[in-house]
């Protein structure tokens, strides 16, 4: 199997470093766009918080998760680290696809039916209890998610736990 130089190594690195602040930095401005609603006044202002965090998961964190798992699964590829062969790697792997799923099919739609919502009671909504409830899921599993990609990131940082046993 062809292996990448380092040029083309750094390059990769680059990247994913790249697609990895993307998410991270994204899920963090989501999570403050969440405190605003505290402070707003109307139904127009409570769509444009809940459209610029609509649109910051549809274009910047969706990208950004995917380019991760392709950057990964190509250092894997290309590279000696493998796929299998250290344990903080499948780690690494595991956080990633069970993030990705979880936003799928979770903070994605809970995010989506909060724009829809809003955009159609207004201040209103405010008073909605599944909008509450997608609020509040989004708030407490969404901080958990940013937190579990941070240590996603250190993981990346520390190597912890070597190779596995037999590689």
């Amino acid at each position: 199997m062809p292996k990448i130089g380092l040029t083309g190594k750094a390059w990769l690195k680059g990247f994913h470093i790249f697609f990895a602040c993307m998410w991270i930095g994204s899920a963090a401005a989501m999570l403050l766009l969440g405190f605003v609603r505290n402070h707003i006044s109307n139904g127009n202002e409570l769509w444009a918080v809940n459209m610029s965090v609509k649109l910051i998961d549809d274009f910047i964190i969706i990208p950004a998760a995917i380019g991760c798992l392709i950057t990964g699964i190509l250092f894997s590829w290309l590279t000696n680290w493998g796929f299998f062969k250290y344990k903080w790697i499948i780690l690494k792997y595991i956080i990633n696809i069970s993030a990705i799923l979880f936003g799928t099919f979770y903070l994605g739609p809970w995010v989506n039916g909060m724009e829809a919502i809003s955009r159609v009671e207004g201040l209103a909504a405010l008073q909605n209890a599944t909008y509450l409830q997608f609020a509040a899921m989004n708030r407490y599993l969404g901080s958990l998610q940013a937190f579990v990609l941070v240590l996603a990131a250190f993981i990346s940082v520390f190597k912890p736990w070597g190779k596995r046993a037999g590689k």
